[in-house]
């Protein structure tokens, strides 16, 4: 893997990961319309450059959200010593442990099920488009609620939604985003709600992913690269927070809608004339 190669699969995940039209779903087709192989071909670096990619999303997240993380941690450890929940603070953080179970839960049993049969370039076309219209209904929904008014059952309800984000196409931010406009709340609250329930999640499966990829070791040569793609995920990672949260102030989510939409039917073009397989 070069530098170059490395650079811009960082790019497309931190880009992708926070803005709702599918990290693991780009990961997967940038590589396939470009027809390259080295990650395909090597399987093992493949889930250890991505352990690398989400672990620089997910400094980007922990450093915009730096004052929020702080404050929701205390917010937890106070309603975990008290064993009751008193203020918004310590509200909000359990809604975000509750909303944590379910990906967790869900990614640990169906890991095996999730990379034998999801992440064809054909299943990730028609998710991209399908989540994309689930998406544009539920922006058109009245903005009711702020952040400060979310519920330990929003929290369910926004984790059991992550779960769909386990197939490639999905995404996480956009099911998550999807959810929160769905129970009321306003553009940028659902982004931010969105992008505090990401931290745990992928805090968990870094580190899990981390320890299974220790063991395995690394083709020679790729160090460089990895520490180029994690590096430009944390940058641009942190660059797409800030743009969005700006963006949804004044405007809905509608720019991605047609993103989602027309990248799918792109793709789904490109196989029908068989310029690329449907399948690896």
């Amino acid at each position: 893997m070069s530098g170059l190669e490395a650079l811009l699969l960082g790019v497309v995940q931190g880009l992708t990961e926070f803005l709702p039209i599918s990290s693991s779903g780009h990961l997967i087709l940038v590589p396939w319309l470009q027809d390259y192989t080295f990650l395909e071909n090597n399987a093992d670096f493949n889930k250890t450059f991505d352990v690398a990619l989400h672990a620089g999303t997910l400094v980007a997240a922990i450093g915009y959200f730096r004052h929020e993380v702080v404050r929701f941690t205390a917010g937890a450890l106070r309603a975990l010593r008290r064993r009751r929940i008193e203020g918004t603070d310590e509200r909000i953080a359990v809604a975000i442990a509750v909303g944590t179970v379910p990906a967790v839960l869900a990614g640990g049993v169906g890991e095996s099920f999730i990379e034998d049969h999801l992440g064809q370039p054909w299943l990730i076309s028609i998710l991209l488009i399908v989540f994309g219209v689930v998406l544009f209904w539920a922006d058109s929904l009245p903005q009711r609620r702020s952040m400060e008014s979310l519920r330990l059952s929003d929290g369910l309800y926004i984790g059991l939604a992550q779960v769909l984000a386990l197939a490639p196409g999905t995404s996480r931010s956009g099911i998550t985003i999807t959810m929160g406009r769905y129970l009321g709340l306003d553009r940028d609250s659902a982004a931010r709600v969105s992008f505090l329930f990401l931290i745990p999640v992928v805090t968990g499966a870094t580190v899990y992913k981390a320890i299974n990829a220790l063991g395995e070791g690394l083709p020679h040569g790729v160090a460089g690269p990895m520490l180029i793609g994690t590096a430009a995920a944390a940058i641009s990672g942190y660059l797409a927070i800030a743009w969005l949260l700006r963006l949804v102030r004044t405007h809905s989510y509608r720019p991605f809608v047609i993103y989602r939409v027309a990248a799918g039917i792109a793709c789904l073009l490109i196989i029908a004339t068989g310029l690329r397989d449907a399948t690896f």
